[in-house]
């Protein structure tokens, strides 16, 4: 109706009847365009009007002119505004000028093949659920022929849909968005159920959420005492998926290979059809499409199982609100063009929107806090880390182990994140604001006030032992010798054999035998490390030392004192010496 008031009206051809909600389907999409056009005019003609001296690098003064430029530049991403910069400085290497507006920048947009049948009424499609459980009924008018010439060419079509297993039962169904998808017509159908509403502030429990590399999701959950005490519910969670990034990283350096071929076909053939590379190109720009579509429907899937995974670490834990760090103007700069590009094309925004909408079905709100410091400082002391390479390499410059100084506190980097995260946003919930526009809770400033605040306290089931494995982690003992009989064994049926501490019973051989077995629990004595000499069975931890000699074997003096006591012994007690 805004179109039609400002003259912006669309009309069938000639000869061609159709009814009033047609054309409004037709205004609803170019209205659509036509909005997109109007932002990216209005940011084109900001970055424009405050073009900088280099344009690789703005200063903090040029920033302030490009934010007051833009409409609503003061909450815009400045990632968006340097990809526009680039685009603009692209052209003006191209050309040698700059562009006049978005118009000479871009080509005109296209408009995408589907009917917006939420502009319609009951006069032109209706939905209802069907009498089976998950399916709906969509009846809708159709022509008969492709231009018709009266109202008699129209007729009512029944089409069933078949619905998502996650559409609640007693969901009220609206008109849906129909697509053609792979030679197939599908229905991007919305619905509206009750739900608990999602709360800015007054929360105890909250999950905190990090992201990775390898590792995408990080996540845990805090909760915030009465006292004002905020403490770490269990360990946390990780969220891998090396698998899936392994495969789309390959996807993305077969498309880029394939883009290239393309255009030196293209250059080769000068946007001919008689060059004889013209059926070369067609091949690989359906082979680009398909793998783009390749892509496209793996970043769907990772992240409808991220979100699926977050939201459901929330419910476990009896989280009222999530906290996600805000990378939405992140650069990945000075980390190498393989993992530079990596960290660009992950799919955080996506994760994020299907955590918002997953979140409203529980009254779970999702809230973006400020990503600063949230993996260079300690969770417990909020003092700067030192990361290293493991726990057992505590001197070997890193990122993955994260070991604090003052308070002693180590642990995985990310799961110190998360901590920073939920404390932070605990912290802060007073400060959540809601985006009029978008309708997503944001906390957009850190208080300094209220940061030293964001700690969280150590339990007491908290372990306080060094877990960085630079010495021995099994008890010591006092035991200045293997275990060993401390009266001489009982002689065995064939002769004087048994083990006596004396040593070993003599079988001919002329080598000490080493001990039993490495882990025989005993204090294993061995020579200085500053010494030249290293006996081979000290240095493998077996015992004694090879060049240690034990006393020689006493058998037949032995025996006959053992006799003697055991005569001594009956008689005393009265006893028969042979019973």
């Amino acid at each position: 109706m805004a179109l039609r008031r400002l003259g912006w009206t669309a009309a069938a051809p000639e000869g061609v009847k159709v009814n009033d909600r047609i054309v409004r389907m037709a205004q609803e999409a170019a209205g659509r365009t036509l909005r997109s056009v109007k932002w990216r005019a209005d940011l084109t003609a900001g970055v424009l009007a405050s073009w900088p001296a280099d344009p690789g690098k703005r200063t903090p003064e040029e920033w302030e002119r490009v934010r007051e430029a833009v409409p609503g530049g003061q909450f815009l991403p400045a990632s968006v505004i340097k990809a526009r910069t680039r685009q603009i400085a692209a052209f003006l290497r191209k050309h040698g000028r700059l562009p006049a507006d978005v118009f000479e920048l871009e080509a005109a947009p296209h408009t995408g093949r589907m009917l917006l049948l939420s502009a319609c009424d009951g006069q032109q499609a209706t939905i209802e659920r069907a009498d089976g459980p998950g399916r709906a009924m969509l009846r809708l008018q159709l022509p008969t022929r492709p231009d018709p010439r009266s109202y008699r060419d129209w007729t009512w079509v029944a089409c069933p849909i078949t619905l998502s297993p996650t559409i609640p039962a007693g969901a009220v169904l609206h008109l849906p968005t129909l697509r053609i998808h792979q030679g197939r017509v599908r229905a991007d159908l919305a619905y509206t159920h009750s739900v608990p509403k999602a709360r800015l502030a007054g929360h105890a429990v909250a999950l905190g959420v990090d992201w990775g590399l390898n590792t995408l999701l990080s996540a845990g959950a805090a909760r915030l005492h009465d006292d004002g005490r905020i403490t770490a519910l269990g360990t946390g969670a990780m969220f891998r998926t090396g698998g899936v990034l392994a495969k789309q990283h390959r996807l993305r350096r077969l498309s880029e290979h394939l883009h290239t071929k393309a255009d030196h076909y293209e250059r080769l053939t000068g946007c001919g059809t008689g060059h004889p590379l013209t059926a070369k190109h067609a091949v690989l720009a359906e082979e680009i499409r398909r793998v783009s579509a390749r892509r496209s429907n793996l970043n769907d899937a990772l992240a409808r199982a991220a979100a699926r995974w977050a939201v459901d670490q929330a419910m476990a834990a009896g989280a009222s609100v999530i906290y996600v760090e805000d990378l939405r103007s992140m650069e990945a700069r000075g980390m190498g063009r393989t993992m530079n590009t990596r960290l660009s094309q992950a799919v955080r925004g996506r994760i994020v929107d299907r955590m918002r909408h997953l979140a409203a079905e529980s009254g779970i709100a999702v809230v973006t806090v400020p990503a600063r410091n949230t993996s260079k400082h300690c969770p417990r002391c909020l003092l700067p880390l030192r990361h290293r390479t493991a726990p057992d390499r505590p001197t070997t410059p890193g990122w993955k182990w994260a070991i604090c100084g003052s308070c002693g506190y180590q642990g995985d980097r990310d799961h110190g994140a998360w901590q920073r995260i939920a404390a932070r946003g605990l912290t802060h919930q007073a400060r959540t604001v809601t985006d009029r526009t978008t309708g997503t809770m944001a906390i957009r400033t850190v208080v300094d006030i209220l940061e030293t605040r964001a700690v969280i306290t150590a339990t007491a089931t908290t372990s306080r032992w060094d877990r960085s494995k630079t010495g021995p982690t099994r008890p010591s003992t006092t035991r200045p010798a293997p275990r060993r009989r401390r009266a001489p064994s009982p002689a065995g049926s064939q002769g004087p054999t048994g083990k006596r501490p004396e040593g070993h019973v003599p079988t001919g051989r002329t080598w000490l035998p080493r001990a039993a077995h490495r882990h025989q629990d005993v204090t294993t004595i061995s020579a200085p490390t500053t010494c030249r000499h290293r006996p081979r069975g000290a240095a493998l931890g077996a015992g004694f030392h090879l060049h240690t000699h034990a006393t020689p074997p006493r058998w037949e003096a032995l025996m006959q004192d053992t006799t003697s006591y055991v005569g001594s012994l009956c008689r005393s007690e009265t006893l028969d010496p042979e019973g």
